[in-house]
């Protein structure tokens, strides 16, 4: 079976216009607004790139040393030094010893030292809050004991429901 072609000239100056009407319409648009495309899609490209968090400083004032005047005065150093090499204090001796004794297969060496530096407060382990979920336990202090008061009845008459569900309580569902 064949394809009709209802192609006649007519048709054919037809369809040639409409394709040269649209090439012109997309070559006008192209003009006029190619250039705010592109620095939207510029200003998209912009936005994608990973943000970068300030450095937190720990909020402890920097004294500088006294100058005394019979010291050459040197001139300041174009790049300043660091305040502090590490955010974390140095570690106590004897926890630091833990590291050379023994293996950590045995419980002992790597494995003992990273269990007893976990058991120190953050306060303890780091000059100042690294991330902002630091913030929340920050020099929170030791949790406080809270001892639950209340008598057995209360308890099994605030556990079941009120609705009618398992109203009747069996003997066998009650924790003695």
């Amino acid at each position: 079976m064949s394809r009709q072609l209802n192609m006649d000239t007519v048709r054919q100056n037809f369809w040639k216009e409409e394709y040269l009407k649209e090439m012109m319409l997309r070559y006008e648009w192209q003009r006029k607004y190619g250039t705010l495309v592109k620095a939207k899609q510029k200003a998209k490209a912009a936005s994608r790139l990973p943000f970068k968090l300030p450095t937190m400083l720990p909020k402890v004032p920097v004294s500088l040393p006294p100058v005394s005047k019979t010291a050459p005065s040197k001139a300041p150093s174009p790049t300043p030094e660091p305040l502090f090499l590490s955010e974390m204090y140095p570690v106590p001796p004897d926890t630091k010893a833990l590291l050379y004794e023994g293996i950590s297969h045995d419980l002992q060496g790597r494995y003992q030292y990273l269990n007893t530096r976990k058991l120190d407060l953050p306060e303890t382990r780091y000059l100042f809050p690294i991330t902002t979920n630091f913030t929340y336990g920050w020099q929170l202090g030791p949790p406080a004991k809270q001892e639950m008061v209340s008598c057995k009845m209360c308890r099994i008459e605030s556990f079941f429901r009120k609705n009618g569900a398992f109203a009747f309580l069996d003997p066998r569902d009650l924790a003695l």
